[in-house]
């Protein structure tokens, strides 16, 4: 009998890496989590986990912990999913997002090469590292990051090429673009809308405040992204792989679905808000070119804006059925 296979996830508690515990262990992984204690204890997705993961407190700040679960997991796979990953907190925390979301790579990949080099390891980066007068962007595009987030990425990436290319290991990293669920917190604009929209329908908000509805994203589904990502990692070699829709949704187009399957008129409910404009970048434009990993593994982003937006809504529905959707006063 083959030995089973073991993965540790770096930031098991948040949304790309719940979803990635769940696909692993319905693979049959033995999934090993690494969580740090937070001043919110926020394990809200993955109370399923508690009985089928077996957890590794710790900080990417702290080597030695990082170290301490390696060592305990003896892992095949990791994946890194634990960074400070909000661009706007970036700019009040620069030098902690610095550290957490790019210097703390180079501290986890170190330590799997002393411990194990043969380990393979999975990095997040962002689309945010990519020059957005370039489009569409592919993973050979030029970087000019525009915040201490997009910045800390491009060190994240150069470091894990430099593992790779250098020291030989099995490194894949994903540039992702916007991708969102029902695991996601009101700090981010799809959740935040279908919330919104969900409880003016029920008459817990009268407004929602937005910045400019005519940005653009790239906006996929997070379930959907991770199992590329997990794909990604069964190839023989590693590479840097653009993952996104390749399609670009307006804010506006966004707002008017969600209002729309909640049965209200956008116009009616949405004023302008200074506060969510971001310095300098209101009007960056970022859309992938997806042939690369169309390639590697066929992946086409499958969910749309209607189905995301409606798992988004059940989702509030079913936390305003169980009385978890809060008023908001405004």
């Amino acid at each position: 009998m083959s030995e089973k296979k073991r993965a540790l996830v770096l930031g098991i508690t948040g949304q790309d890496g719940s979803y990635l515990a769940d696909i692993l262990l319905e693979k049959g992984y033995e999934v090993h989590g690494f969580i740090r204690r937070s001043a919110s204890g926020n394990r809200r997705y993955i109370p399923h986990l508690v009985d089928r993961v077996t957890f590794h407190r710790g900080d990417l700040a702290d080597p030695t912990s990082i170290y301490r679960a390696v060592q305990a997991a003896r892992p095949h796979e990791v994946y890194d999913e634990a960074d400070q990953d909000h661009v706007d907190w970036s700019y009040d925390g620069v030098g902690y997002s610095c550290d957490i979301t790019g210097a703390a790579v180079a501290r986890i990949l170190e330590i799997l090469f002393q411990l194990d080099p043969t380990i393979k390891f999975f990095q997040p980066t962002s689309c945010l590292m990519f020059d957005p007068r370039v489009r569409p962007q592919n993973e050979e595009s030029p970087f000019r990051p525009r915040s201490p987030y997009a910045a800390a990425k491009v060190l994240a990436y150069t470091i894990s090429r430099y593992y790779r290319e250098v020291r030989g290991m099995f490194v894949c990293t994903g540039i992702f673009y916007k991708h969102e669920s029902p695991r996601r917190t009101e700090e981010y604009l799809l959740y935040k809308v279908c919330r919104s929209a969900v409880r003016i329908r029920h008459g817990l908000q009268r407004k929602l405040y937005l910045g400019n509805l005519d940005a653009e994203m790239d906006l996929g589904y997070a379930r959907e992204y991770m199992e590329a990502v997990w794909q990604l990692m069964q190839l023989e070699a590693p590479s840097d792989y653009v993952i996104g829709s390749g399609v670009l949704r307006s804010i506006r187009s966004i707002v008017d679905e969600a209002f729309h399957q909640v049965g209200l008129e956008a116009d009616e409910h949405i004023e302008f808000d200074t506060r969510f404009s971001r310095p300098g970048g209101t009007n960056d434009v970022y859309v992938g070119d997806m042939s690369r990993i169309r390639n590697a593994i066929g992946f086409e982003a499958k969910v749309g804006l209607a189905e995301l937006v409606a798992l988004v809504i059940a989702a509030a529905e079913e936390d305003h059925a169980q009385g978890r959707l809060e008023r908001v006063n405004h």
